[in-house]
């Protein structure tokens, strides 16, 4: 390579790394700058964009309560309580909850999953493996034990303003026990810590399949 262009190259990368990250030396008034946390961030230290994706989820923990329908059950009427994806530290492991009942006594299903997002918490789509515990009374039947299943989560907001999770499980797979429990819900939010939420769910057992519909209003701490 010439010897001007490896010079020129030398000095281009010299400015570079010599231009300072200080505030003094950008042409911003202090109110711009008091009024940034994302300037103010940038100006003391450069992110690691990497770590905050790896590290930094795209969704957040909802803590739900509200109404539910049951259709296969008479339409009878219901309550739901529940609180998703409550991070165990700084890692992909969260904690999931739910209490449901309908007022007549029909159905009633509640229960504890632990799940583990695979992939980093930043990126717009995770899935998890679920593990937990449920416990399911309906009028046919009722059975309880290990719930194991996989959710896929869709964040279309990383603020939480909107998101899609769909899960599939297996409550006492492989028994004569076994329900298998498919589930949609959809998130949207009208203010910067409230949602609201529709739930779709379909509960299959052996000898009969029942259904809930949920409109939830959800809180984000």
């Amino acid at each position: 390579m010439p010897r001007k262009i490896v010079f020129g190259l030398s000095l281009a990368l010299g400015l570079a790394v010599s231009v300072p990250a200080k505030s003094q030396d950008i042409d911003l008034s202090p109110e711009v700058i008091e009024q940034s946390p994302t300037l103010q961030r940038w100006l003391k230290e450069i992110p690691d964009i990497s770590h905050d994706i790896r590290h930094d989820p795209s969704f957040r923990t909802r803590l739900r309560w509200g109404y539910s329908q049951y259709p296969s059950s008479g339409d009878a009427g219901g309550i739901y309580v529940g609180a998703e994806d409550i991070f165990i530290g700084k890692t992909g492991l969260t904690v999931r909850g739910e209490y449901q009942e309908a007022f007549n006594g029909s159905r009633l299903t509640t229960g504890v999953d632990l799940q583990y997002y695979t992939l980093p918490l930043g990126l717009y789509a995770n899935v998890a493996p679920v593990l937990g515990y449920r416990y399911i009374q309906t009028d046919n039947y009722s059975t309880d034990g290990v719930n194991v299943g996989v959710r896929l989560m869709l964040a279309l907001s990383r603020t939480g303003a909107a998101d899609i999770a769909v899960s599939q499980s297996f409550v006492s797979p492989g028994s004569g026990d076994e329900v298998g429990i498919t589930s949609l819900s959809v998130g949207y939010a009208v203010t910067r810590q409230l949602r609201i939420a529709a739930d779709l769910q379909a509960q299959n057992s052996r000898g009969s399949k029942d259904s809930r519909v949920g409109i939830l209003l959800e809180w984000m701490p």
